[in-house]
């Protein structure tokens, strides 16, 4: 079985990093956990490969109405549920593998109940002391992830 490398980001806020970007380019996707901020975030993710987006808390007007709160897609034997705020899981999580989400801009990788948890943390501006961070989820047999502590200077 091949192995698909997935760029998985969160919480840009407006702003696309330079380091991310050249992460996302070596990627065979996309996935962007809300809170965007601004739709150039978007195409500039779409222009480097194929992107699933979803509107987080502060993605608002026009532009961020096209963005559903949660997102599913199957990447070979891999269900993926995607959703901003963790507390907006559907209560029935299905014939889900993973759930990525965001909101909190705190990296988290754990499993319940058979089910992987990541969270990347937050691409964008620096708050607080929290680590500026995102990953690169790889599903073959297995699901790899690698966490990113991206540079606060790019």
């Amino acid at each position: 079985m091949s192995s698909t490398r997935i760029g998985v980001i969160s919480d840009t806020h407006g702003l696309l990093r330079s380091q991310a970007r050249e992460i996302l380019q070596g990627c065979d996707r996309i996935i962007h956990a809300g809170d965007l901020d601004n739709p150039s975030i978007l195409s500039e993710l779409e222009q480097l490969g194929p992107t699933t987006a979803v509107r987080g808390n502060m993605d608002r007007g026009p532009w961020a109405d096209r963005l559903k709160i949660t997102e599913r897609l199957q990447v070979a034997k891999w269900s993926i549920l995607v959703v901003h705020n963790v507390e907006d899981l559907p209560k029935n999580e299905g014939d889900t593998d993973i759930v990525i989400f965001g909101h909190s801009h705190r990296f988290l990788q754990k499993k319940r109940n058979g089910i992987l948890f990541l969270n990347p943390g937050s691409a964008g501006l620096k708050r607080f002391i929290i680590p500026i961070s995102m990953a690169v989820l790889t599903l073959g047999e297995e699901a790899a992830i690698e966490r990113i502590v991206l540079d606060s200077k790019n």
